[in-house]
């Protein structure tokens, strides 16, 4: 892990390691870091989400980084507060670009969660497409609408579509969405995003 993020451009410092979360939630530099990269199974088992929640608790921006691809685990850990959950097969192409993007408080969404996000199905939640609910997610942590285009790398027309394609699947299930504030809570109660994630904290040099 260090040496792929030492080669990372710019480099990424590993401030800490550890077989716990306690490394990241005590006195230690380790919780001074901007970013805590979680693997769920450090040791033989089940994985266990105490970990995470500690870290969420703590009000840690986490990325989930681990071997199990597995579509409700994926979920459980955004659900939680995890601003991305990369598996180890994806880890090349996309943890270095999940570490920057939680470092200022933005999620990400790698393949994999993204599938996992889109095939949910629970029946008290619209049906939303992945662009849809990561349109959602940047934009709720950035100022504009023309931002989180940016963010995004789309044209602002695009994630307005994104925008309103998702206000009109809410509202279908006779729960509007017709200002940001009401899609907040609308994202909030189906646990699209968390509320650590909407305040997002600048890096520390």
């Amino acid at each position: 892990m260090r040496s792929l993020l030492a080669g990372a451009t710019p480099p990424i410092d590993v401030l800490a390691d550890g077989p716990t979360v306690d490394v990241a939630l005590g006195d230690g530099p380790g919780a001074e870091a901007d970013v805590v990269i979680l693997d769920l199974q450090l040791a033989p088992g089940i994985p266990t989400l105490d970990g995470l929640q500690r870290l969420v608790d703590a009000e840690r921006r986490v990325v989930v980084y681990t071997q199990f691809v597995d579509d409700a685990l994926a979920v459980q850990c955004v659900d939680i507060g995890a601003l991305a959950y990369v598996t180890k097969p994806e880890v090349e192409e996309h943890l270095i670009d999940a570490i920057r993007a939680a470092a200022v408080g933005d999620p990400y969404t790698p393949p994999n969660l993204g599938g996992a996000l889109a095939g949910d199905v629970d029946p008290g939640r619209p049906v939303l497409s992945v662009q849809e609910i990561t349109a959602l997610r940047v934009w709720f942590t950035s100022r504009s609408k023309t931002m989180a285009a940016k963010a995004m790398n789309v044209a602002p027309a695009t994630i307005h579509t994104y925008i309103d394609r998702a206000r009109t699947k809410y509202a279908a299930q006779g729960r509007p969405a017709r200002s940001k504030a009401e899609m907040v809570k609308r994202a909030l109660e189906d646990g699209l995003v968390s509320l650590e994630e909407l305040e997002p904290v600048e890096p520390q040099a």
